[in-house]
């Protein structure tokens, strides 16, 4: 199939669509390396993607629960927001840095720097024989999850979920080169500082 119309092809999947198993670590490297190729005013790359592996999803729910409720939420609701940390085989954070520092590239230009270099990691990750979903929601604006993946000046602009389509697990590729360390100023892997002190009953505890 020609490139062009491989691209047209590619739409945002619904996460019940995305099944094991997630794009490899090579996969999302180059995917994180293709995002880069993004318009980029003076090289300021605002942009960054943090991999939350399986064994971290639960402090992840942690964190959401902890923005639920700190939003209202009851337990019921703490509980959903919770459970929102498990969706996708794969899951992305996109952490971008927009700095008003600089006069010739103001934030906006900065911002368009971000979702190019989204849709490039999404297109790549399309090519490459996997599907992807972009996800918001207030988690993501969460002060207490914030600070838990971003340096001074850095906000999470979205989330991003993967997986293999659900009707196209045969169509699948092989990787063609070997697995790389992903360098952690490009595509680096989220690992909570800290240990939930939740008690059983669901009453929070304090944050180291």
């Amino acid at each position: 199939m020609p490139l062009l119309a491989q691209l047209a092809a590619r739409r945002s999947a619904e996460p019940r669509e995305l099944t094991a198993p997630p794009p490899p670590p090579e996969v999302l490297q180059a995917a994180a390396e293709l995002a880069m190729r993004a318009p980029d005013h003076q090289a300021l790359r605002p942009v960054r993607f943090v991999h939350v592996g399986q064994q971290e999803r639960a402090a992840l729910g942690e964190l959401f629960a902890r923005a639920a409720q700190a939003r209202g939420r009851d337990a019921v609701g703490m509980q959903m927001a919770r459970e929102r940390a498990f969706v996708g085989p794969a899951l992305l954070a996109v952490v971008a840095r927009i700095r008003d520092d600089v006069a010739d590239v103001p934030p906006h230009e900065q911002w368009l720097t971000v979702g190019a270099a989204l849709m490039n990691l999404l297109n790549a990750l399309h090519l490459q024989g996997f599907g992807a979903k972009v996800l918001g929601g207030s988690a993501a604006r969460s002060e207490v999850v914030r600070r838990a993946f971003c340096h001074e000046g850095e906000q999470i602009a979205c989330w991003v979920i993967a997986g293999t389509l659900a009707d196209a697990q045969a169509a699948a590729p092989t990787a063609t080169r070997p697995p790389a360390p992903i360098p952690r100023d490009l595509l680096g892997d989220w690992t909570p500082d800290w240990t939930p002190d939740w008690a059983p009953d669901g009453t929070p505890g304090g944050m180291p």
